[in-house]
């Protein structure tokens, strides 16, 4: 069934309180659509959402890392609007530092968010989308999910690990009338590399100047941004409401640019390993 005409949609959406995802809920409400919105804090997001028409909206206090608060948030959605039409896992926030400097701790906590959050909500929905052969899913990855810079190790694992995952969802869901997409944004102009988003290693190691120097760029990038975060929460809506967006939907011509410089650098790596890659295969000789 395509995205409703007939009515109001029903949405799910993660890291609602900030960002993109508080932009999204904004112009969802606008557009008289139904919301259950998560959030760490209900209360932030009431007061963040001002005087918007708030009586379509259902705003759910959910630990993304607690299966069953998952669980529960997504029935009390059921409850409320009834079918889920499109979910939104957008909740993430951002850690800076070199892969050595990066604890055990802190690398669970962001996969945490990024991967088990996500992969907590897809067990929730998918039982209700498959049994409506209807439903839309689409994943808020990153430009860092197609590229890696130094520094973003942590973040780009976590967004790897999401791409990869979404892929296959993709392919397994499809039968079911489920549609999946990535979204890979460029640099927002939104608080993500403030520090209640953008977290710091507890540690440092010497020798990584260039990470040190690189981090104080970052934190003082807020407002510089590229990409206009409304923009980028219009195009979400564009996507689940036509249904023709690629699995990997770029936004941004700045994740454009880094998307096409590493498929090309990807490209040289594969042509330069062929002659190596071919000696590994049974009956060849090196």
């Amino acid at each position: 069934m395509p995205y409703p005409t007939s009515g109001p949609a029903t949405w799910f959406v993660t890291g609602a309180s900030h960002g993109l995802g508080l932009e999204l809920v904004q112009q969802l409400l606008r557009r008289g659509d139904n919301v259950a919105a998560t959030t760490r804090s209900t209360e932030r997001l009431i007061a963040a959402l001002g005087s918007a028409d708030t009586s379509r909206l259902l705003a759910l206090r959910v630990n993304l890392a607690d299966e069953k608060e998952v669980a529960s948030a997504v029935a009390a959605a059921g409850d409320r609007f009834g079918g889920i039409d499109v979910v939104v896992n957008n909740a993430g926030y951002g850690l800076l530092g070199a892969v050595e400097e990066i604890t055990d701790a802190e690398a669970r906590e962001l996969f945490d968010v990024q991967i088990f959050g996500a992969w907590n909500v897809l067990r929730a929905v998918l039982p209700g989308m498959r049994a409506r052969r209807s439903g839309h899913v689409i994943n808020i990855s990153s430009i860092l999910g197609l590229t890696t810079f130094p520094g973003w190790g942590a973040y780009c694992a976590a967004k790897y690990a999401l791409e990869g995952l979404t892929g296959s969802l993709a392919a397994e869901v499809a039968d079911f009338g489920v549609r999946v997409n990535l979204v890979e944004p460029g640099y927002l102009r939104t608080d993500f590399l403030r520090m209640h988003n953008l977290r710091l290693p507890s540690r440092v190691a010497d020798g990584y100047d260039a990470i040190r120097e690189m981090t104080d760029a970052h934190l003082a990038m807020p407002g510089t941004q590229l990409g206009d975060p409304a923009k980028a929460a219009a195009a979400i809506i564009t996507i689940a409401r036509d249904g023709t967006a690629p699995l990997h939907q770029i936004l941004g011509s700045d994740s454009y640019t880094l998307a096409t410089t590493a498929v090309e650098h990807l490209t040289t790596d594969i042509e330069a390993a062929r002659q190596l890659a071919a000696t590994t295969d049974i009956g060849q000789h090196a």
